[in-house]
């Protein structure tokens, strides 16, 4: 081997070990500096010092807490103690209702594309209620505080939401059309084509719905005067034929009714979807036409109404061009004493989610933005002992159920139970009231804030640029002593320097 050869060997040989040197002390110092924040908090349990990689390297974890969008939404973080009644509700009955909704919850299998996070957020949860079991009060309320954190919500630009309430009515009805029972129930069409962009289980609240011609051609659905006009005359599409306008347009409102049948058996129906025009409430119409003053409006009060003026009440319905379907959830043998109009409680109503409902516990939402099993606590002071005298409401909800009138993020629909008494309760419920959706922790966006990055800064208007650049300019002026020294050898400013002295 040549002595060139040889020092050129030893000089590699050199580099490598300058190299691998320089490569442990970066990794020394590296680690030393993932030590620091272990070291700076006493009593905190000492962290990993593994460098962690982005998670960009990796996919998102499924650990970390993940921020929380809802569009049009604001949201706010609040404590436990900011619930007004949090203390004093029954949290093992939510906590029972909160489970009816785990259970389909978990067993819904959804594409990725449909699974939003509260959706993933709240299997896991329910999988921990499900292991739970049956609590108790204490218990529940326990549950709820330690795997949620509650966030106030309200739609942009205002100051609370909006309460309505619903009942399961009962009617009378025939599988047959009459010289009695002349008004039919339709079922969802097949060439209706739901909202596009649409995404997740059920029938959007929101969008225009769409008719496919028989050429392929999409073209909007036909409205309420059209159907009324006979558009599906010869479709085959009716479910049942029922008395009148009245027990229609009470159906067509509450989403769902038991008809009872001719030969005794009862046949459920539930809402199935909408024709995608805008539902406008006939109370609105009644008002703003002077027909009932708006102190005396309720549903009992635009029934007497429509009962007395049948013509009239069809001409304005068709100004609500919304039109809703439904869909057979089930037929019983509920026959009960004669006189006897209440539902028993085991009995009641199908939501949309599929289960039975719990009055004063179900709400129903818009399932656009919510989750079904979403919990929240509502607070309001509501009629229920009699329509002039309200008293403080303060219930943990769960969301279960939609409706084509449900829209926006702080909207619900209180579900009161089946028959006239419920249905009495839930038409004088029309009120305000605030709202706090529990979102599971794994979503809390305090602790999800603080991975998030900062948004770029707004770009400063011309004026505030110019006064920025000034102030920029003073703090970095330098001091007199530097001035002096820097002027030193300048004579026009030695000039003006003693005659600033002479002053």
């Amino acid at each position: 081997m040549s002595r060139v050869s040889g020092r050129c060997q030893l000089k590699i040989g050199r580099n490598q070990i300058v190299i691998a040197t320089a490569f442990v002390m970066i990794v020394e110092i590296v680690t030393q500096l993932l030590g620091l924040s272990a070291q700076a908090a006493p009593g905190v349990e000492r962290k990993s010092q593994v460098p962690t990689f982005p998670l960009a390297i990796f996919g998102p974890s499924t650990t970390q807490p993940e921020p929380l969008r809802l569009s049009d939404t604001a949201l706010e973080p609040i404590e436990w103690n900011a619930l007004k009644g949090w203390g004093a509700d029954d949290h093992a009955a939510a906590f029972a209702t909160f489970l009816t909704s785990c259970r389909p919850l978990l067993r819904t299998s959804l594409r990725d594309s449909e699974r939003r996070l509260m959706y993933v957020a709240l299997m896991q949860v329910c999988r921990q209620a499900l292991a739970a079991g049956r609590l108790t009060d204490d218990q529940a309320r326990l549950f709820f505080e330690h795997n949620f954190r509650p966030l106030r919500i309200v739609k942009l630009g205002d100051n609370a939401g909006f309460l309505t309430g619903y009942y399961e009515p009962i009617v009378d009805g025939s599988r047959f059309p009459t010289g009695i029972f002349k008004v039919p129930i339709y079922r969802r069409p097949p060439d209706l084509v739901p909202p596009l962009h649409s995404t997740g289980p059920g029938f959007p609240n929101r969008g225009q719905s769409l008719r496919r011609t028989s050429n392929g051609n999409l073209v909007p659905y036909y409205d309420r005067g059209e159907i009324l006009d006979g558009a599906f005359d010869g479709k085959h599409l009716e479910i049942c034929w029922i008395k009148n306008q009245t027990d229609a347009l009470t159906i067509q409102i509450q989403g769902s009714a038991r008809v009872r049948l001719e030969d005794g058996a009862v046949l459920r129906i539930n809402y199935d979807g909408h024709n995608g025009y805008p539902f406008v409430p006939l109370s609105r119409i009644l008002i703003e036409r002077n027909i009932i003053p708006r102190e005396e409006m309720s549903l009992e009060r635009i029934r007497e109404w429509i009962r007395a003026n049948p013509q009239s009440a069809e001409e304005i319905s068709r100004e609500n061009r919304s039109f809703m379907f439904f869909r057979i959830v089930g037929l019983s043998d509920d026959r009960q004493p004669a006189g006897v109009r209440e539902a028993p409680r085991e009995r009641e109503a199908i939501g949309a989610q599929g289960i039975s409902l719990t009055p004063g516990r179900s709400i129903a939402v818009d399932n656009a933005l919510h989750v079904y099993g979403t919990p929240f606590f509502i607070q309001a002071d509501l009629p229920l002992a009699g329509e002039k005298r309200s008293v403080s409401f303060g219930h943990l909800m769960i969301a279960q159920d939609t409706g084509s009138a449900i829209v926006g993020p702080a909207r619900a629909d209180i579900f009161w139970g089946s028959g006239d008494r419920a249905g009495q309760v839930a038409s004088h419920v029309h009120h305000p009231g605030n709202f706090a959706m529990l979102v599971p922790r794994e979503l809390d966006p305090v602790a999800a804030g603080e991975r998030m990055p900062l948004p770029p800064r707004k770009p400063l208007v011309p004026a505030e640029a110019k006064a920025r650049t000034g102030s920029e300019k003073s703090s970095v002026m330098p001091s007199s002593t530097q001035l002096r020294r820097s002027t030193r050898h300048c004579k026009t400013c030695q000039t003006r320097e003693g005659w600033m002295r002479s002053r």
